[in-house]
């Protein structure tokens, strides 16, 4: 089932003629609704009573964000190419509107069959267009899954949507002037309207592909991933740096299980407050699930461990490969949502909440500056700060220092009640292409799990205390910052940029392209050299021409190309195609890896993760 959903101030609608034979009969009078959810709905093949009334279940919850109680179902077969048979779609059209109607909405029907001719005003908030796509596999299995209490009470979370500007003003989402920050405004309906399912494949998707960094794996379950060599030399680098920069705020790095047992009383108790769904597996007479987290394993070591308020904060870090999430079908694409993912996960145990708000914002700092020098700068990602009201009244300059440190307009969900086991969140997130949102650096404040894990530390007075802990990911799941960053080059090839990875990341840095066969011998000096400086440098020496070549190095993105040829022999200056610059430059050698070495400063290193000669190489795509 497809819907477009338009928040209007009226439509305004007329039956003109029968377009099939079971057309209901109508009058053709014309009918005007003010104020009300008009739901252009497609029924597709498949379509059943399940989905007709998950449908409006996801509708209703939507309705309570807009303080609105009336809808108007319209039959639209426009909106997809796969339609269910007429006698089919106008069953499920008439289970919508009588489940609508059971559940307490105002609730009318345009009729079935007929061409009409209609008038709509939309209103003009983020939240008021919206498309929705309902399909039977995942109405069934909603039926029939269970899930943990956390991800029932987050479908039916109520929350208000602000705007925090720096200034820490909070101006209600539906009167803030997004005008000059289309990217927030694209966040804020995304997160309001949770509707995460895609219709399409994200431009990443397809670049993943063609540059050989990863594709889907077919033999395992959908949501993950293969990684080809170049994909994961990527991925590998950002683990190291990631990690590298966990090592430096001071964390200790432990390693932990990936399965726990179900009927472990913390973690049973604790499954139910985090809103993920997992993976159970049998084993003899235990059932177990696969960890979402790191949580749970850090937990039970500091469980273990003595320690007192002097070595306070104090910092845990893992870098699990892998979590695993069992996401809904229609949700999991691409590098964006998976259902296998490398997270770095980082808790920080604190006395009380005055250390944990400074460990805070030392965090909230660190982590823009991960993300910066991953090759995310500032507007390639918007912030939402979440809280409790309660802890907003007790804690409001605190959470608008975070706005200020930001520096930009941030998304705030403020809960009425507090179900999950933190009371304060951050999370950092990267708007693709497809107006979708994925959070990539987060932190909470948890005031629940020391004690459900019996933690202690021992206070100045010598007595046992249970902490506040901090859950930090510095940068989000691994896969996801791949994500973002083909996200960011697909927008910059739109804008007429040449999409681009960072030079730390290019799996090829430099290319040599010989003129022929002649000049081989010079290539592999020049090569030989660059690889002496961490350099990661491969040579054309296939038989095509060299024109060809060198659209293939642009098409990989390689970002400095080198063409070698009797000039180049006789000259200690060479034609260097700068990928970033757009032009060719003429530079010593030293001169380039001099270049590149201030570029990558600071970044860690591997070498090149394919035969350095390309006619060598094997083809994983295409």
């Amino acid at each position: 089932m497809r819907i477009l959903q338009l928040h209007s101030n009226f439509i305004q609608y007329k039956p003109i003629q029968k377009e099939i034979a079971i057309a209901e009969e109508a009058e053709k009078k014309e009918k005007r609704l003010e104020e009300i959810v008009v739901l252009f709905t497609a029924v597709e093949e498949g379509d059943n009573e399940a989905v007709a009334k998950k449908a409006i279940d996801e509708v209703q919850a939507f309705l309570e964000k807009l303080k609105v109680n009336r809808i108007l179902i319209y039959p639209y077969a426009h909106l997809s190419s796969n339609l269910a048979n007429p006698g089919s779609a106008l069953e499920v059209v008439k289970v919508m509107e009588a489940y609508a109607k059971k559940i307490g909405l105002e609730t009318y029907r345009a009729p079935f069959g007929w061409n009409k001719q209609f008038t709509i005003s939309i209103k003009g908030h983020p939240l008021a267009e919206q498309s929705r796509a309902i399909l039977p596999a995942e109405a069934e299995e909603k039926k029939e899954e269970k899930v943990s209490e956390a991800v029932k009470a987050q479908e039916k979370l109520k929350s208000s949507w602000y705007i925090l500007q720096p200034d820490g003003k909070m101006v209600p989402v539906e009167e803030f002037d997004f005008e000059g920050r289309e990217n927030l405004q694209k966040f804020a309906a995304y997160e309001t309207s949770k509707v995460r399912a895609s219709q399409q494949a994200p431009p990443h998707v397809l670049l993943m592909k063609r540059l050989e960094i990863a594709d889907y794996e077919p033999g395992s379950d959908p949501g993950n991933i293969r990684w080809y060599p170049k994909g994961r030399l990527i991925k590998s680098l950002l683990e190291q740096f990631v990690n590298a920069k966990m090592i430096e705020y001071g964390a200790m790095e432990v390693e932990t299980p990936i399965m726990y047992d179900f009927q472990h009383p913390s973690l049973a108790d604790y499954v139910n407050r985090f809103p993920a769904r997992q993976y159970i597996l049998k084993s003899e007479n235990k059932t177990l699930f696969l960890r979402f987290a790191a949580c749970f394993g850090q937990f039970l070591i500091v469980h273990d461990a003595q320690f007192s308020y002097k070595q306070m904060p104090l910092k845990v870090y893992e870098l699990t490969r892998y979590s695993f999430r069992r996401e809904q079908r229609g949700e999991v694409v691409g590098l964006r949502r998976l259902r296998a993912f490398t997270m770095p996960d980082c808790h920080a145990f604190c006395t009380d909440l005055e250390q944990a708000k400074k460990e805070f914002i030392i965090r909230f700092k660190l982590c823009m500056q991960i993300l910066e020098e991953i090759g995310l700068s500032e507007g390639d990602y918007e912030a939402a700060i979440r809280f409790t009201k309660d802890f907003y009244e007790e804690n409001k300059e605190f959470i608008k220092s975070l706005a200020k440190i930001f520096g930009r307009p941030v998304l705030s969900e403020m809960w009425r009640e507090r179900f999950f086991y933190f009371i304060l969140k951050w999370d950092f997130n990267v708007v693709d292409n497809q107006d979708k949102a994925a959070a990539l650096s987060t932190d909470q404040i948890d005031v629940e799990n020391a004690k459900r894990y019996d933690i202690t530390y021992v206070d100045e007075k010598g007595e046992k205390r249970h902490p506040l802990i901090m859950h930090c990911s510095p940068s989000g799941a691994i896969e996801r910052c791949v994500y973002a960053l083909l996200e960011k080059a697909y927008k910059e090839q739109q804008s007429g940029k040449p999409p681009m990875l960072p030079l730390w990341l290019s799996p090829t840095q430099v290319r040599i392209v010989p003129m022929s066969d002649k000049y081989f011998g010079h290539a592999e000096k020049l090569a030989s050299s660059l690889d002496a400086q961490n350099v990661r440098v491969d040579i054309d020496d296939q038989t095509f021409t060299m024109q060809k070549r060198v659209r293939e190095a642009e098409r990989e993105w390689v970002p400095y190309i080198i063409v070698v040829g009797q000039k180049e022999i006789e000259s200690d200056r060479l034609p260097v195609r700068d990928r970033k610059a757009g032009k060719i430059r003429k530079m010593k050698l030293e001169e380039l890896t001099s270049e590149i070495g201030e570029i990558v400063k600071g970044k860690p290193f591997k070498p090149l993760p394919v035969p350095k000669h390309l006619s060598k190489r094997p083809q994983f795509y295409g």
